[in-house]
């Protein structure tokens, strides 16, 4: 006989489910919110129209990216107010603001900032470079040579800098304004691609038509001078508070599957894949956009809706801007560059094949 009897068998209890917290859902863009967002959009359209004459599409190309929290990159040939227009942005927001003139030898200490010998303390002191602004314009950034570039791309992709082993956050907000001259060869540097994805968007400046040439010198005239002078401009100057409410509201406009799935389709065709391919896309394009693209796509669409005072992205917020997101991040092929098939091209073939939702 045992001495201690046996326990009676007890079935296996299954194992209690384990439940994934769930994401706690944005909260809801307010009637109210949206209408002072597009308020704000206003204030800075008003001081644009001070300055410059047309080029409505770059205009809001600076607004839009602002508002999603991107760099943009401007390219076209001198004289077309580039730096006229990177300067409105910046002087419309009552932030720091940084102009850097890119040269060939301009080297990573001159826009980060360097460690200068104190012989008062018998230590180094750090000095901040121009990069550690709320706005910074990098004038002809193709002029600049690799070493600097990188220097840049830290600052672009990390909101920080190091400066003697030290990292040193930057402001917020924070928004780099490049350009470049696309006809100059000689001392310039191409950006390698990993730089070039950075920017959200690339914005191309054409020749004003002959009206808006006129216009422009009549501005001028009235003006009395050739030069921008932002304490002349007549309107309130946004605050960086109000620069982060315009992006915390963008960030709450409501986006559904559908948009979502269209912007993931346009970034896929453009690497030869996705549900609506494009019958010979691999012989012009070597590299296709990256998944950065696809989020470009959606923050750009959600400022976009945003300043046209809606609370819900739409295909159109989406599908106006998808040459400026994507013009900068295809690589075409050396044949489609001797043929002379530009990106904007492909972009177009790309949007064609993809359906609306």
């Amino acid at each position: 006989m045992a001495i201690f009897p046996p326990k009676p068998q007890m079935p296996a209890q299954p194992a209690p489910a384990r439940t994934m917290p769930t994401p706690a859902a944005a909260p809801t863009l307010a009637a109210d919110d949206v209408k002072q967002a597009k308020a704000l959009a206003d204030r800075i359209r008003a001081r644009f129209s001070q300055t410059l004459i047309g080029q409505e599409h770059l205009r809001e190309s600076l607004i839009l990216t602002m508002v999603a929290g991107g760099h943009i990159l401007i390219e076209s040939v001198p004289g077309l107010a580039k730096t006229t227009a990177a300067q409105t942005l910046a002087t419309s927001v009552s932030g720091t603001f940084k102009r850097i003139q890119c040269t060939p030898d301009l080297m990573p200490s001159d826009i980060v900032g360097t460690q200068v010998f104190d012989f008062a303390t018998q230590k180094f002191t750090t000095q901040v470079g121009p990069i550690h602004a709320n706005f910074v314009l990098l004038d002809e950034i193709n002029r600049s040579n690799a070493k600097t570039q990188s220097a840049m791309l830290e600052a672009m992709a990390e909101g920080a800098s190091t400066i003697g082993g030290e990292r040193i956050a930057l402001p917020k907000p924070f928004m780099v304004v490049a350009t470049q001259n696309p006809i100059e060869e000689e001392g310039t540097f191409a950006l390698p691609e990993a730089q070039m994805d950075r920017f959200m968007m690339k914005a191309i400046m054409n020749y004003p038509t002959a009206d808006e040439e006129k216009r422009m010198l009549a501005l001028i005239t009235r003006r009395g001078s050739d030069m921008l002078d932002p304490l002349q401009l007549q309107g309130d100057r946004l605050s960086i508070r109000d620069v982060e409410f315009l992006r915390a509201a963008a960030k709450r406009v409501y986006v559904s599957d559908a948009i979502m799935q269209y912007a993931v389709d346009i970034a896929a065709t453009s690497r030869g894949a996705g549900s609506h391919p494009v019958q010979g896309l691999g012989s012009l394009v070597r590299l296709g956009a990256s998944p950065r693209a696809s989020i470009a796509l959606v923050r750009i669409g959600q400022a976009n809706a945003l300043l046209k005072g809606r609370e819900y992205v739409i295909p159109e917020d989406v599908k106006s801007v998808v040459a400026d997101v994507l013009r900068h991040r295809l690589v075409l092929t050396f044949e489609a560059l001797a043929d002379g098939v530009t990106a904007d091209q492909v972009i177009d073939r790309i949007v064609q094949a993809v359906p609306v939702p």
